[in-house]
């Protein structure tokens, strides 16, 4: 298999990376990584801790800044786009929800107002109670369990109405019940908004579960690409 050609997928892809690399006081984060990702795909991204999985997804939000290479939206050179588009057009689910002070509306009308756009009340109660989490508005996200503070995190990433989902292991922080719920709260959503995604996990059962593709990566490189058995049963 040829690894970097069962990455390129298409020109138009809604994500294309292009020889992205990172390089920090010497080290190679991520070195030479060229993918592209289908329009409703769920791309998963595996392997051990530091092969920079998490490099990567934050140089395809541009949290930091690629070293060379660049990353294609709809076949724009993001560089050519602002950086707060960037993250509105690519929202970013992390491990840690990372909620600000306040209730769970002012969290998730958060990203709409910064853009000058403002989170109807209607809007906001059906995006929380697409997450389980109706009837939350109100409620201090430090009263919030770990699933739900996820939840909300979710919430307030899709309020952008994102056309491409990151998510870095949005739920290894979890216990196993509460990981199943949020899984399925998060793959019901992307199914059914058709979203492209780029998902880590360092939970292989879990690639196998939601991947259409996946992209195994050691030492910041791509090592193995491609259907999900040809991956994991490589390993």
């Amino acid at each position: 298999m040829n690894n970097i050609d069962a990455g390129r997928v298409s020109d138009k892809a809604p994500i294309r990376t292009e020889g992205l690399t990172r390089v920090v006081d010497g080290k190679r984060l991520v070195d030479n990584v060229s993918i592209s990702v289908n329009e409703g795909e769920t791309f998963v991204i595996v392997g051990a801790s530091g092969a920079g999985k998490s490099s990567l997804l934050r140089l395809i939000n541009r949290l930091d800044e690629p070293t060379e290479g660049t990353v294609y939206l709809d076949g724009q050179n993001y560089r050519d786009i602002p950086p707060t588009e960037v993250r509105r057009r690519v929202g970013l689910v992390m491990q840690a929800p990372n909620l600000f002070p306040g209730t769970v509306a002012d969290n998730v009308r958060y990203g709409p107002r910064i853009h000058g756009e403002t989170l109807s009340d209607a809007d906001l109660d059906s995006l929380l109670e697409r997450v389980d989490l109706d009837g939350y508005a109100s409620r201090a996200v430090e009263k919030l369990s770990g699933g739900e503070a996820q939840r909300v995190s979710l919430a307030r990433t899709l309020a952008n109405r994102p056309e491409v989902l990151l998510l870095d292991e949005p739920t290894s922080a979890l216990d196993d019940v509460t990981k199943q719920e949020v899984e399925s709260v998060i793959f019901e959503i992307i199914r059914a908004r058709s979203l492209t995604c780029l998902f880590v996990t360092h939970d292989t059962e879990q690639a196998r579960r939601v991947a259409d593709r996946i992209m195994y990566m050691e030492a910041g490189r791509i090592s193995r690409i491609g259907a999900v058995e040809e991956v994991l049963d490589a390993r």
